[in-house]
């Protein structure tokens, strides 16, 4: 196809910018304290290790990967999207090997090379879509029966495969944003209405199976439902998020002078780090950060309209619900309307892995908006 387009999105490209330039801010924030938490003295403190550590190993290799992905060539993307699936799959079995695998907090999502560790299932988040993409877009058939059993069973057999490999790593939320992403797709290309159907059914069923399997699941459900209230047990974390979201009322208290990341909100730096950037940047902050989120879903929309391409739209549906959505999950459990869940947000919180695949999806958005 030949680019009509000479600039991206720059509103896309903006709006991006600021999100990781808050997430900077707030994750110096939260780092400082991490490390205090570490050295147990102000004056070791070593701030640099964390913040050197999320640039140079995720937000630098981000850029450069989401640059190529800017300059390559969609069709190339395409043809190599299978290709990129298995190799994310094999990857992902390698959490399983001892010596490679790592196991924290009983779940083993996490691959150790080199003194490097990285979660591979974030990358899956962004191959899968890719690979979905051109799948669905190379699909012509049109015959109700064949469109079932080539398109709906076939859909259907590739997400069990994916399920089975994130469950046994104990990953559920993870799990629901790919396969929300997916359905979101499959959704949007054309499908008949009893596919929906069937799709809804298979998954609430499968997500109720999986949180009843796990009591610790099912657990945050009802503490979310008020069923439980247990405040040194599976509702800390909620009420902690809850009272430092509170603390910052509406012009947060400041850079650097929030409390609850000084060991009383767990997991900082990750899973909670909405609550701690809450407690800093107030109500005000907190709503500038979700209407960047709401921009950036905007523009992917925007962008997979206006594209005749059925593949270069499907993926543009794909990457924005993934990031919005995502979004959507951490900020939502933190605020108490869905339960507590260990999901990075995007741009944002610390980790590697997420942060590469989050600036390589933007780039692929970016080349996709030009064409």
């Amino acid at each position: 196809m030949v680019n009509n387009r000479e600039n991206p999105d720059i509103i896309l490209l903006v709006t991006t910018c600021l999100i990781v330039l808050l997430g900077f801010i707030i994750f110096t924030s939260v780092s400082m304290a991490r490390m205090a938490e570490i050295t147990e003295s102000f004056e070791e403190l070593n701030l640099g290790y964390f913040l050197f550590r999320q640039f140079v190993l995720g937000v630098l290799p981000g850029l450069l990967i989401g640059f190529l992905l800017y300059k390559a060539k969609l069709e190339h993307i395409k043809k190599w999207a299978p290709v990129a699936l298995v190799i994310n799959l094999i990857v992902v079995t390698m959490v399983f090997i001892p010596g490679l695998g790592q196991t924290i907090r009983g779940a083993t999502r996490w691959l150790s090379i080199g003194g490097i560790s990285f979660q591979p299932s974030e990358f899956l988040k962004l191959t899968f879509i890719i690979y979905l993409a051109s799948w669905l877009s190379n699909r012509t058939v049109k015959d109700d029966n064949r469109l079932f059993s080539e398109t709906l069973l076939a859909f259907g057999a590739v997400c069990v495969l994916i399920s089975g490999l994130i469950l046994l790593q104990r990953d559920l939320s993870t799990l629901i944003v790919i396969m929300a992403s997916g359905f979101m797709m499959y959704f949007t290309y054309r499908t008949p209405l009893s596919h929906i159907l069937l799709l809804i059914i298979g998954g609430v069923a499968g997500l109720a199976s999986f949180i009843a399997l796990f009591p610790y699941r099912l657990e945050r459900v009802k503490d979310l439902l008020g069923s439980i209230t247990d405040p040194e047990g599976v509702s800390y974390q909620a009420q902690q998020a809850l009272l430092a979201i509170g603390s910052g009322g509406l012009f947060g208290l400041g850079f650097g002078v929030g409390h609850q990341k000084y060991g009383f909100l767990p997991f900082a730096m990750s899973d909670s780090i909405f609550a701690a950037y809450a407690e800093e940047a107030g109500f005000i902050g907190s709503l500038l950060l979700i209407l960047l989120f709401l921009i950036f879903a905007w523009r992917g929309v925007k962008i997979a309209k206006r594209n005749k391409d059925s593949f270069f739209s499907l993926m543009a549906v794909g990457i924005s619900f993934w990031i919005f959505f995502q979004a959507f999950v951490h900020i939502g459990s933190m605020v108490g309307i869905l339960p507590v869940t260990g999901i990075p947000l995007p741009f944002v919180s610390h980790g590697r892995a997420h942060f590469i695949a989050e600036l390589a999806a933007v780039g692929i958005l970016l080349n996709i908006s030009k064409s």
